[in-house]
């Protein structure tokens, strides 16, 4: 369990701290303090679960974002077996940014793939913090159309906080391959899962999530610009950023409201990173579910339903 609070959970933290320096008296002096110690649990369940009711949208964008959240490769190794993982785009690179291969999801086999995000220094500048590079998403298009042709299932973890903006990767074409995905997930004849595990930024996460199905864990955001972004666009203050996290409607329930996304996945009380098996084994649940709804259509009937899914987004009746 992560013990890494955030300033809003402060309050948490310091009634933690308090049962964990009644336990070590107990330990140390043999004194009883389990009713102490229940009455406190209490207090704090209750004052996360008041806190956790309330969140902004900054604060659920900082959640989304906090760095002992689970990654894709924390949901691939808990929640799949037998994992295979597969390399290069055959053009250029590898794309270490973007995972893929072949896994079994409850003995289903499927391909899955998803941004990944690294943990300390080293790891975060080879991955390049989730950003993908061109190379990384026509290896993922490469993959799915493999998984087209032994007609398995996609499930793309979305983590990053979008494409990245070096001069190198606009050399090698990132618009073009971020824009090649969109129209060719769009006529894949096999199901896509879509899930967004962290933070969906922009385009760099869209070029993984045309999808039958689009799913956001609770406290996660997808937006078309961060909201830092955001605030310097449009007011030129960073300071801006809860401004601009309310008027992006980044959050699960805004974009559930709105219809961009069909179901959001409950984690566990404190968020994913609290307890990331937990977390894991829950979206491990609605995925098998989801999985066995949509896998009853034919590969036609999968291309209309993802077609007219996205096309139904945005409208609106003056």
């Amino acid at each position: 369990m992560s013990r890494n609070y955030l300033d809003f959970e402060e309050p948490i933290n310091i009634l933690e701290l308090q049962i964990d320096r009644l336990k070590e008296q107990s330990r140390k002096t043999g004194v009883e303090v389990s009713a102490e110690v229940r009455k406190l649990h209490k207090k704090v369940n209750r004052l996360r679960k008041d806190t956790f009711d309330k969140l902004t949208r900054w604060q659920r964008t900082r959640l989304a974002r906090h760095p002992d959240r689970p990654y894709a490769l924390d949901f691939i190794n808990m929640m799949t077996t037998g994992f295979v993982e597969l390399h290069g785009d055959r053009t250029f690179a590898d794309g270490v940014s973007i995972v893929t291969g072949f896994a079994k999801l409850d003995g289903q086999r499927i391909m899955i793939m998803g941004n990944q995000k690294g943990r300390d220094t080293k790891e975060k500048i080879r991955r390049n913090f989730g950003m993908a590079n061109p190379e990384g998403y026509r290896k993922a298009l490469r993959l799915m159309k493999l998984a087209e042709k032994y007609n398995l299932p996609v499930i793309t973890l979305l983590d990053t906080p979008g494409a990245y903006p070096g001069v190198g990767a606009e050399e090698r074409g990132q618009s073009e391959a971020i824009a090649r995905n969109l129209l060719e997930m769009s006529q894949l004849k096999i199901p896509i899962i879509s899930v967004i595990i962290g933070e969906g930024g922009s385009g760099g996460a869209l070029a993984l999530g045309i999808a039958n199905r689009v799913m956001m864990l609770e406290n996660t955001v997808y937006s078309v610009i961060s909201p830092e972004g955001c605030a310097a666009i449009l007011w030129k203050n960073n300071e801006k950023v809860e401004e601009a996290a309310d008027a992006l409607q980044c959050s699960a329930q805004d974009l559930m409201k709105l219809g961009v996304i069909d179901e959001i996945v409950k984690e566990p009380p404190g968020g994913a990173h609290r307890h990331p098996r937990i977390a894991i084994s829950i979206l491990r649940r609605v995925l098998r579910r989801q999985l066995s709804e949509i896998s009853k259509l034919t590969g036609e009937e999968l291309v209309a339903h993802r077609r007219e899914k996205f096309r139904k987004i945005g409208a609106f009746i003056e």
